[in-house]
C-alpha cells in the first residue's frame, strides 16, 4: 500500500491520549493539517478512547475556526487495524484537501 510521502506518523496506544496541546503543537511546528487515526466507534480497545479523540478534534476544529483558520485542516477517521487500504486512500484524500487549501503558512505568518 502506499499513501503520501508527507504523512508523518505518530503512534499511540489509544486515540483517547491525543489531547489539544498536542494537535496545536503539530500545526504550530508546521503541519499544514493534521489528522487522527481511531479504532471504529464502539470498537474501541480502552472503551471510549475514540470517542474522547472524536471531542477533541471537534473541539481544535472550532478552535481553529475562531482565529481564521480554516477547520478542514483537522479530521479523524476511523477504521479498523485491518484497512490498510482504506488508511491509504484516507492518506490520499486528506494530502488533496490540505494541498487544495494550500500552505498554512506564508514566510512564518498564518
Amino acid at each position: 500500500m502506499k499513501y503520501p510521502s508527507g504523512i508523518r506518523i505518530i503512534k499511540l496506544p489509544c486515540t483517547g491520549r491525543i489531547n489539544p496541546i498536542l494537535l496545536l503543537k503539530a500545526v504550530e511546528d508546521g503541519a499544514d493539517g493534521v489528522y487522527v487515526v481511531g479504532c471504529k466507534e464502539g470498537d474501541c480497545h480502552y472503551l471510549d478512547g475514540n470517542i474522547k479523540a472524536k471531542k477533541v478534534v471537534k473541539y481544535i476544529k472550532g478552535l481553529l475556526q475562531s482565529i481564521g483558520i480554516d477547520p478542514g485542516r483537522v479530521e479523524m477517521y476511523n477504521l479498523s487495524a485491518a484497512d490498510g487500504p482504506l488508511f491509504a486512500q484516507f492518506a490520499t484524500e486528506f494530502t488533496e484537501r490540505i494541498t487544495g487549501l494550500g500552505p498554512l503558512y506564508n514566510n512564518g505568518e498564518i
